[in-house]
């Protein structure tokens, strides 16, 4: 199943929020998301800088990706950004891929 990081940033009403239900909370809350899309929450962590929270979930696709990202956006209480993440395995599988066509700027 694929897996994707999301990137995410609470405004002042989320960390409000986070600061009253406390950190756990959140994460369970965060799971039961992620498997009410057909998902799995694999890792949460809160952080300090240019980023709240770090979180990888494996969904079924990147549709379903999006989807819970425009939820968590619309909220309102939270903002992300959601990448993709790729095993070694699937970069193996995009190197043999020999038909692609680019030409550099100004080459």
């Amino acid at each position: 199943m694929p897996k994707f990081l999301y990137v995410t940033r609470y405004t002042a009403d989320g960390a409000a929020g986070v600061a009253r239900e406390g950190g756990t909370a959140r994460r369970d809350t965060i799971a039961k998301l992620a498997a009410s899309a057909g998902g799995k929450l694999e890792a949460f962590y809160f952080a300090f800088g240019e980023a709240d929270a770090y979180i990888v979930i494996d969904y079924p696709d990147s549709i379903t990706a999006a989807a819970v990202a425009l939820a968590v956006n619309k909220s309102g209480a939270a903002m992300v950004k959601t990448v993709p993440l790729l095993t070694p395995e699937e970069i193996d599988q995009a190197v043999k891929k020999s038909n692609i066509e680019y030409r550099a700027p100004g080459h």
